[in-house]
């Protein structure tokens, strides 16, 4: 019982080997899949509301499902498509801002700038100081509505309302234009609130241009 040649010893492990190799290969079949992580997905991720709504949600979803199910018989018979459903709320108001909001914007600058009597070809006949307050004017009263309009189509497809950045800046931009259209109303001839006014419109239509990006977001993430 002497000590073992090499070719002995060698034998046993060149036959483990394959062994070894086969069991490194098929060892991850019978891993649990609980350490790995999911593939990443290219969807576009809702961002959420970063004010809370929870107080007046209950009343805005009572609200909300007064309309839902006629929104959901004209989606289900056909008359209204799943693209304008989804998306419908997004074109008109997307519209409103940068047609009516853009072209009121020039406007107030217009004036503003002391060209108020003047008459552009897009403004009716109407000088840029009487069509400015008409045309935003509109725009909030529009604004108002489409919003309404966009959370019965949100719970048409059976998503939360209220819990997304977008309704967060819907809030926000609304109440900074009530603010401003009750600005216009009573500054007057007074030169500061005149130019708190130019300001601060000009600050709320980059809210609402923020608020687009996040319906845009939205409307990508559902």
């Amino acid at each position: 019982f002497g000590s073992s040649s090499p070719e002995f010893t060698m034998a046993p492990r060149r036959q483990l080997l394959p062994l070894l190799l086969a069991a490194a290969i098929c060892a991850p079949a019978f891993v649990g899949t609980r350490g790995i992580a999911p593939p990443r997905s290219r969807i576009a991720r809702r961002a959420e509301n970063f004010i809370p709504l929870d107080a007046i949600e209950p009343a805005v979803t009572s609200y909300v499902n007064i309309w839902t199910p006629l929104f959901k018989s004209a989606q289900e018979s056909g008359l209204a498509p799943e693209f304008l459903i989804h998306w419908g709320h997004a074109g008109a108001m997307a519209t409103v801002l940068l047609a009516m909001g853009g072209y009121g914007t020039f406007l107030g600058w217009s004036t503003r700038l002391g060209n108020g009597s003047a008459v552009y070809p897009l403004s009716l006949g109407q000088t840029a100081a009487a069509l400015h307050p008409q045309l935003m004017g509109l725009a909030l009263f529009l604004f108002f509505l489409g919003g309404q309009g966009g959370l019965v189509l949100l719970a048409t497809q059976g998503q939360p309302i209220l819990q997304s950045a977008h309704s967060s800046t819907a809030v926000i931009g609304l109440g900074l234009m009530a603010v401003q259209a009750a600005l216009g109303v009573t500054m007057g001839d007074s030169s500061e609130k005149r130019t708190i006014h130019a300001v601060l419109g000009t600050s709320v239509m980059l809210v609402l241009l923020v608020h687009l990006f996040y319906g845009l977001n939205l409307g990508f993430s559902i």
